[in-house]
């Protein structure tokens, strides 16, 4: 029994790992303060992600297999030619959340101190950059002020751009506890209707971008009815230009004047409010605008650093916080140091003994990908992470890594779009084999432990990093595993805290290796005289006079205005079982049957004047790319606006890369991209020929467009097309399948207007395609299950059979049961969560579909009584 911590979410749940044959068995830790053995739907599913298909297992040189030595001597000679010729600017590291804290220090470490350059930034760029600008606007340093307790103990969390139930499921459930215990009340501020929303009090839906005119309204309110605290603010300055500015405020917020007056009325009169906000504060133009405008509501009435009050930023990664304290953003130092402050910059190079620090910040995400296009950026090594899908302009970066002249990736799979376009593979040792440390949102550091060895020639990041770092003859660089990087870490930190920095974990410098093995979860600070514990109650704040700043802010439109040609604004987001761009979740079957393509959510007026029905296919357009997506015409969008999600990828739906619609419009202090406000055009994509696949082998789809997802008996696909294939359905069948001559069972049913082909080996069905001019109506999991089945009258219907109930699409996945199911039961009379609970196990597990579960009961009339 191993305990570990979850690589999904900012959560930081801990988890049991048990080796079981070639995989793991995962289960909740009961003694994480985290999650107390809670698990989400991806967290449960972590055992079905540890297998060795598809995995990198040696390094790869321009397409052809390479030993350790010859990889990192070419590496390490590329970049040191390239800075030789180019100066250190040439050069830049991409790194990710995904990544542990010591693989983070040795990055940072290798480009900012010895390299030279600050060309060293994140995918937490993408995630939560806007929330450490506004932090360190008005604290002076990146501090999360409160802790997870503060939910338990809340009256009133307000979630602002944030589906919490689906995103941080954990969490949600502990929102919904203090809800039963002490009747805390729930606010969602999201111009969509998400399934946390229909669990609220109160849905706030907004104007795209108005969050700061929102907040400009509260504050105004707060000054208004004399509930600003005099003791407090006299550790603040700016407040009164900051309730000038906000009571000047007129901006639109899109809401009512009651629902307004209600929410103002709940944050005014309750003293114990959480303020929660996550990426839709976050991901945007005016992202750290946003920000501040939620510190200054809590600032300005006191409500900080207490029980059960306080703003709250939920991230979105594993170790965004642990990249965010090792200075993996390219404006930053390791411990929360600046990189523009002198005396900074000569403690952390002292400390390092760095021959070459840089002096000034570098090129943040978009603008390090822009640098790469224009030839400026000569050499890259991305860990960790996928920028070919997911920075805005995607289509744009795609050709930008294709171009660049020296391109290494490290990952664990070669088959991603940015694996795919490297010079140099290195492959990297995956959750579940590496060792290390991870912060989450609540700053609790927890230790990720190895429960499998690395398979093949996978190593773990730090470790080639400072191979590399040798080789190009830069020393510091020998340590001999984790527990030494962690203590290097910590001991620079005690000179952070020296320095006035908040940052400090100096009371684990000194700790031996078996104490590192055995160490157990810590909130930082962690020193000789502190432990722990919430942030500026006492009124004292990380700046030179040690006073909080209320920043005057303006509500600000999205930089991409609507036009006749581009009407629609599309909102990018995150769904319950998917998580980035699926490398791990995808090869869980279980998470694939809730939402298995990409889609975009449609208001039914939109779709009515568009002519978009139910389930065809629609193309979403802007300035930078276009999107074919299945289309859900639903309620939950405002009408002008449209929903998808960006989990897909080329390897998996290539017309699903949303990103290529997203405009690389950044936050002008976060560098963070605004992924939520695309003016796009929406339009039906004229399809004509439709088909459901699935096989027991690999799918290779060739049709226009089509959506690929592994299968608990292989894999499946949706496939689409303007027209009928035109060497005719049977022969691009044996093409998807590679069974060019299995024997093969025909049915046509022109009642249905539905052909079915079965491929037969042995008799077993190897594969089936059900194909037509609509799309396909069919029972997909029973489908699925008949694969490697014997043949029989069945096996080539669209429906489950008598013995085998259709589940419908899977709403509850920890359990797995499906919507048909559920539905049955809501028929039968259970009327309430709990007693579909009961009668179906769903929403027994983590419980992020229970908010789906209330509006399919909301959703299902009463049946009337019969008269006697």
């Amino acid at each position: 029994m191993i305990r570990s911590t979850c690589p999904y979410c900012g959560v930081g749940c801990g988890v049991i790992l048990s080796p079981a044959g070639h995989g793991l068995s995962v289960k909740g830790d009961p003694d994480h303060p985290a999650n107390r053995g809670r698990l989400c739907s991806k967290g449960t599913a972590l055992g079905e992600t540890v297998g060795l298909s598809g995995r990198l297992l040696a390094p790869v040189i321009d397409g052809a297999g390479a030993d350790w030595d010859t990889a990192l001597d070419h590496v390490a000679a590329r970049f040191r030619d390239t800075i030789a010729a180019h100066g250190p600017d040439s050069v830049a590291f991409y790194l990710s959340g995904q990544m542990l804290t010591e693989d983070y220090y040795v990055a940072n470490k290798l480009m900012k101190g010895f390299i030279g350059s600050a060309n060293v930034d994140t995918n937490s760029r993408l995630c939560m950059a806007s929330t450490v600008a506004g932090h360190v606007r008005a604290f002076g340093a990146d501090t999360v002020p409160g802790t997870y307790e503060d939910l338990d103990e809340a009256d009133l969390v307000v979630l602002v751009g944030s589906n919490l139930a689906w995103c941080h499921p954990v969490l949600w459930q502990r929102v919904e506890a203090a809800r039963a215990a002490r009747g805390t009340r729930i606010v969602v501020i999201d111009p969509r209707r998400s399934v946390t929303a229909e669990a609220a009090d109160l849905h706030l839906a907004i104007a795209p971008g108005a969050d700061v005119a929102l907040f400009n309204r509260l504050l105004a309110a707060i000054a208004d009815r004399g509930l600003t605290n005099a003791a407090f603010l006299s550790h603040v300055t700016g407040a009164g230009d900051a309730i000038a500015s906000a009571s000047a405020e007129q901006g639109d917020t899109g809401l009512s004047p009651a629902d307004l007056g209600r929410f103002i009325d709940l944050w005014c009169r309750t003293e114990r409010v959480v303020t929660v906000f996550s990426q839709g504060v976050n991901q945007s133009s005016s992202g750290t605008d946003k920000v501040n405008a939620i510190l200054n509501c809590h600032l300005a009435t006191g409500r900080i650093g207490r029980p059960g009050m306080g703003p709250f930023s939920v991230t979105g990664q594993p170790n965004a916080m642990g990249g965010r304290e090792v200075g993996g953003l390219a404006n930053q130092l390791a411990c929360h140091l600046s990189l523009e402050n002198a005396d900074h910059r000569a403690a952390v190079a002292g400390f390092w003994n760095a021959p070459r620090m840089a002096e000034r910040p570098g090129l943040k995400a978009v603008e390090m990908f822009r640098a790469v296009a224009e030839g400026r950026i000569k050499a890259l090594w991305i860990i960790h992470s996928n920028p070919a899908v997911t920075l805005p302009e995607a289509d744009k970066v795609r050709a930008a890594i294709a171009g660049c002249d020296f391109v290494v990736v490290s990952d664990v799979t070669g088959a991603t779009d940015t694996a795919r376009l490297a010079h140099v593979l290195l492959p990297a040792a995956a959750w579940g084999e590496k060792s290390g440390t991870v912060t989450n949102s609540d700053r609790t550091i927890s230790r990720q432990r190895a429960a499998l060895p690395p398979p093949g020639q996978a190593r773990p990041d730090w470790w080639a990093l400072a191979q590399v770092a040798r080789r190009m003859g830069f020393a510091g660089f020998d340590w001999d595993g984790p527990a030494a990087i962690f203590r290097e870490h910590a001991s620079l930190s005690g000179i952070a805290g020296r320095l006035g920095r908040d940052f400090d974990i100096s009371g684990k410098a000194a700790i031996s290796d078996a104490e590192y093995d055995r160490m157990e979860p810590f909130r930082w600070p962690c020193t000789t005289d502190r432990q722990g514990g919430r942030f500026f109650a006492d009124g004292r704040f990380l700046t030179p006079d040690t006073r909080a700043r209320m920043v005057p802010v303006t509500a600000r439109a999205p930089a991409a205005a609507l036009t006749a040609d581009r009407p629609f604004r599309l909102n990018t987001g995150r769904i319950r079982d998917q998580w980035h761009t699926m490398t791990r979740t995808g090869r869980a079957p279980r998470l694939n049957r809730h939402l298995g393509e990409p889609f975009v959510e449609v208001n039914t007026a939109d779709a009515l004047k568009l002519g978009l029905a139910p389930f065809s296919l629609a193309e979403v357009s802007s300035d930078s790319g276009r999107a074919i997506l299945r289309v859900i015409v639903t309620d939950r969008v405002p009408g002008g606006q449209i929903f998808a999600p960006m989990h897909w990828t080329g390897e998996t739906a290539p017309t699903g890369r949303v990103d290529a619609l997203v405009p690389a419009a950044t936050d002008p202090l976060s560098g963070q991209p605004e992924s939520k406000a695309a003016a796009v055009t929406l339009a039906p994509w004229a399809a004509r020929w439709f088909a459901f696949a699935a096989t027991c082998d690999v799918l290779a789809p060739s049709t226009p467009y089509w959506a690929r997802r592994m299968t608990e008996t292989g894999q499946a696909a949706e496939l689409a097309a303007p027209a009928a294939p035109p060497e005719g359905t049977e022969a691009m069948a044996r093409a998807l399948f590679g069974l060019p001559d299995a024997q093969m069972i025909r049915s046509d049913d022109p009642a249905r207007a539905l052909t079915t082909l079965c491929f037969v080996t042995e008799g077993r069905v190897r594969a089936l395609l059900f194909a037509g001019p609509a799309p396909v109506m069919a029972a997909r999991d029973s489908i699925i299950a008949r694969i490697g089945a014997p043949v029989g009258p069945a096996s080539l219907a669209p429906r489950a059979g008598m013995d085998q109930p259709d589940e419908g699409p899977i709403l509850c996945a920890c359990m797995g049961v499906g919507r048909n199911r559920i539905a049955a039961a809501v028929a039968a009379g259970a009327r309430d969560v709990a007693t579909v609970a009961s009668a179906t196990c769903a929403g027994t597990g983590c419980g992020a579909c229970r908010p789906e579960i209330a509006a399919l009961i909301a959703a299902t009339p009463v049946p009337a009584i019969a008269a006697e």
